[in-house]
């Protein structure tokens, strides 16, 4: 394998958000040196990720001579360019329309850029995040920095293996199906997907039928992680949910954690089911009870997730020209996107009683958690695919498959619309990061992190630092 990484002994160093907060406070660096430095890094690696969809080098290096306040004031980012960031074009990884630089900030890149983030440009993703593998027909795959010959997951590839590689520290991302999680499994990162409603949302994610989408970020660190939802919840506040606040420790609190290896409808392989169960072995040594247990979900979910996924991309192809204007053009869609379209088409009548069917997911998950505080599964139900194998332009139903076998997990807390985050605590035989997902009740996310600070203290995450492997 071959790794690619950015990691050098400049302004970044080796450094997490929150401990360059700590170096610009000190004056160890300045936001000149931290912009340019990032800059430098993108140039250094993306050539071999393929992870950056548009660059705004000249605006960023404009943003730190007089950044705008927030506690990450002056720290590099990608923001996915599946959220509008005014100036910046909007192309949702697809060839079909033709992407106009956007007039204004969408609602969560506003939220976003005001915790004081620096956007050196957008993220690539796969075409409108259906897959969980950026493998893009004109432009390339999305490459995993631990391995250049394995993908980097999707739907937020982009910001993973940017964050990955030591190119920024922190980048955004959001989750329909696992697009947070995933590629922060198979890049070795933090990724947690927050509650429905947790953090700003733009319109189009807001007007779902089911609202399965959430932003975020992927990071290196829990505290990465944590800081970022603090300060996001002092821009801004749903008050219907409580309040995260400063989460900065392990907890102190014994869990009923419940582990789940079967995945829905299709489980794990052998190889990550021990990799669970070692982790689920190591929480009981922590003083967790560990209590193994079926999905709470009905034996239609696969199917009605699939139709109900099948039903967006419809949305998208019959309303493209209103959306994106009269550059729109269908025919430039890779075969997945095609493929779950048709998928919808022939199934309308059965489309209703699907969408009826996951609105129970949330009173069901919600009963599930008043007897457990958190549950355990593997992110991802085998190891990280070869680029190539997920390839949106073969037989819709091979990829389908092939993705129905591989993402088992995730969709889940889309749907329930509970926070779930995937941690970097395994590694498979062949020297792939695999990450261990955690999810808990519907505003638990101080659960999952304190949790996550605990195994982080306990389990240092890999780094991809020092690798013989590496170029």
């Amino acid at each position: 394998m071959t790794r690619v990484h950015a990691f050098a002994d400049d302004a970044l160093g080796a450094h997490d958000a929150v401990g360059l907060v700590e170096a610009l406070h000190s004056g160890a660096v300045s936001l000149r040196e931290v912009v340019e430095a990032a800059i430098a890094r993108v140039e250094r690696v993306n050539p071999d990720l393929n992870a950056v969809a548009f660059s705004a080098f000249d605006r960023a290096r404009t943003e730190a001579r007089s950044p705008r306040g927030g506690f990450f004031a002056g720290i590099p980012t990608l923001v996915k360019d599946n959220v509008d960031v005014a100036g910046m074009p909007t192309c949702e990884g697809t060839d079909t329309w033709v992407g106009h630089p956007a007039r204004q900030d969408g609602d969560f890149a506003r939220m976003y850029l005001a915790t004081g983030l620096i956007p050196l440009g957008k993220s690539q993703l796969s075409e409108y995040g259906f897959s969980a593998s950026a493998e893009h027909p004109r432009l390339g795959p999305v490459r995993n920095p631990w391995s250049l010959d394995h993908t980097a997951g999707a739907s937020s590839s982009g910001s993973a293996a940017l964050v990955a590689a030591g190119a920024v520290p922190i980048a955004h991302a959001n989750d329909g199906g696992g697009s947070i999680r995933i590629p922060a499994s198979v890049n070795g990162l933090v990724g947690l997907k927050p509650t429905r409603g947790r953090l700003a949302q733009d319109k189009v994610m807001r007007e779902m039928p089911v609202q399965i989408v959430s932003d975020g970020v992927v990071t290196r660190s829990v505290r990465d992680t944590a800081a970022f939802l603090r300060e996001a919840e002092q821009v801004y506040r749903w008050l219907k949910l409580p309040p995260i606040g400063d989460i900065t420790r392990p907890g102190r609190k014994r869990l009923r954690i419940a582990l789940n290896t079967t995945g829905l409808g299709r489980g794990a392989d052998a190889e990550v089911t021990e990799l669970t169960l070692k982790t689920a072995r190591h929480l009981e040594e922590l003083g967790h009870t560990v209590i193994e247990v079926d999905a709470p979900v009905p034996h239609s979910f696969p199917d009605d997730f699939l139709l109900y996924w099948s039903t967006l991309a419809m949305f998208l192809m019959i309303n493209g020209r209103r959306l994106h204007g009269r550059t729109f053009d269908r025919t430039q869609h890779d075969n997945l996107t095609l493929g779950l379209a048709l998928n919808a088409r022939r199934n309308l009548r059965r489309i209703p009683g699907a969408i009826r069917r996951l609105r129970t997911g949330t009173h069901r998950s919600a009963e599930f958690f008043q007897r457990y505080d958190v549950s355990l599964t593997p992110t991802l139900a085998h190891e990280t695919p070869r680029i190539g194998h997920l390839d949106p332009t073969q037989d819709y139903d091979t990829v389908v498959d092939r993705l129905l076998d591989w993402v088992a997990f995730t969709p889940l807390q889309n749907v329930t619309g509970d926070p779930a985050i995937s941690l970097p605590l395994a590694t498979t035989a062949g020297g792939l990061p695999m990450g261990m997902m955690f999810a808990g009740g519907a505003g638990r996310e101080a659960t999952l992190l304190e949790l996550g600070y605990e195994l982080e203290e306990s389990t240092p995450f890999a780094s991809i630092i020092g690798s013989t492997a590496t170029r």
